[in-house]
């Protein structure tokens, strides 16, 4: 179950960061969601706290920030958001990764919550630049970068290991100029 600070609340979600509380609620939407995820998600799924305590270890140094996108109502996790490969600098950009859950999509609540994240990022994450990375044949995830804002910029052959084999990925990006920010 979400908790009570949120970053960013809209109409029906909000963003929080994860924590390690998050286990239980995210493993039950792991398994349900197994066979969606697996073709498009690196990794494997989390079944183990030693697997979420892997996963959220990545998000101890600077690099990396985990979120989750709850219902305001509920606190229920409808979603997860990671701002991956933060470079600072001159770029102050980074890569995004993201999941719903088989149970929560189709509802418009990532369309929502990644809105959130991607104000979040060019506000109090002072970032300026996000990129996302999706296979050619994941029609709802490039739906979902569409309709946030993202511009297709290229595509990138055998760009990541998932399920088994290497992977074509379509390059989407998004600046903050691009959302009034």
């Amino acid at each position: 179950m979400c908790g009570v600070i949120h970053l960013a609340e809209g109409p029906r979600v909000a963003i929080r960061y994860i924590s390690l509380r998050d286990f239980e609620e995210l493993a039950a939407l792991h398994e349900e969601s197994a066979q969606l995820l697996a073709r498009w998600m690196p990794g494997g799924p989390i079944v183990t706290y030693a697997d979420f305590e892997r996963y959220m270890s990545r998000f101890d140094g600077p690099l990396n920030e985990g979120f989750l996108i709850c219902l305001r109502d509920t606190g229920a996790i409808v979603g997860r958001v990671n701002v991956n490969n933060i470079i600072r600098g001159t770029h102050q950009s980074a890569m995004i990764g993201y999941s719903a859950y088989a149970s929560t999509t189709g509802r418009g609540y990532m369309t929502e919550g990644l809105g959130l994240l991607v104000e979040h990022a060019f506000g109090e994450m002072g970032l300026h630049r996000l990129e996302a990375n999706i296979q050619p044949d994941n029609t709802p995830s490039l739906s979902l970068i569409k309709r946030v804002g993202f511009l297709r910029e290229g595509y990138s052959p055998n760009f990541q290991f998932i399920d088994g084999a290497w992977r074509d990925h379509e390059r989407w990006a998004i600046t903050a100029e691009m959302t009034g920010a």
